[in-house]
């Protein structure tokens, strides 16, 4: 039986809650993982387009640094399927579940500089590197706050909570 969460007591397994765990992150996957590949895809094309020709070499920095960074949220949301896969019938369900939780949450990090990357590159094209820059900083904050600052802020006061009972 798991520990009780808002004073109710979930009937599971330990066995059934890494299974439950391991579900509800293979469903928030199949959005992120959509998400990172449409980036990915779109930044791998770019070059390929007449007008790359005249970027500036800020803006094929900003792309190159973009595109690196898109492909490690690529790599890191994906590695649980991989992880799995190798591991698959191995009784080991738990080191998947943890480890790739924490990997997911270092692609949402890669995945979130990508999309300010790409919003700095296409900002500073139309309308110049301050504007990019300032539009690519203030796009960080939601990231910063909803992807991280809020969750940890909960973490910390759950921890506090159980420390305290």
């Amino acid at each position: 039986m798991c520990p009780p969460v808002n004073g109710e007591t979930r009937h599971e397994t330990q066995l059934e809650r890494l299974d439950r765990n391991l579900d509800e992150m293979t469903g928030e996957l199949r959005v992120v993982v959509t998400g990172v590949q449409v980036l990915f895809a779109f930044l791998l094309i770019v070059p390929f387009d007449t007008g790359f020709a005249h970027v500036g070499s800020f803006e094929r920095t900003v792309y190159f640094v973009t595109l690196i960074f898109a492909a490690l949220a690529a790599v890191c949301t994906i590695a649980p399927s991989a992880e799995h896969r190798v591991l698959f019938r191995h009784d080991d369900k738990r080191h998947i579940v943890f480890s790739s939780n924490r990997v997911v949450i270092v692609g949402l990090a890669f995945l979130a500089l990508a999309m300010c990357g790409s919003l700095l590159l296409v900002t500073t094209k139309l309308f110049g590197v301050s504007a990019g820059v300032l539009t690519a900083s203030l796009a960080a904050i939601p990231f910063a706050v909803l992807w991280f600052a809020v969750p940890l802020r909960r973490l910390r006061m759950l921890d506090r909570h159980r420390r305290d009972r």
